[in-house]
């Protein structure tokens, strides 16, 4: 038989999916961020040209 009343676990549920979405929306802007990091790197990069070094 079913339980009366109100649904034992979906509060925690639903407080447990928010934070797991927060965590990953999270990581993928801190990704989309490196990468856009680097790309400004590179392209100053590929602005100045390596100076050659002096190996003695």
């Amino acid at each position: 038989m079913s339980k009366k009343g109100k649904a034992k676990n979906t509060v925690n549920k639903a407080k447990h999916t928010k934070l797991l979405n927060r965590k990953k929306n999270k990581l993928k802007s801190e990704q989309e961020m490196r990468k856009l990091r680097l790309k400004e790197i590179i392209k100053q990069s590929q602005k100045t040209p390596d100076l050659p070094r002096d190996n003695d």
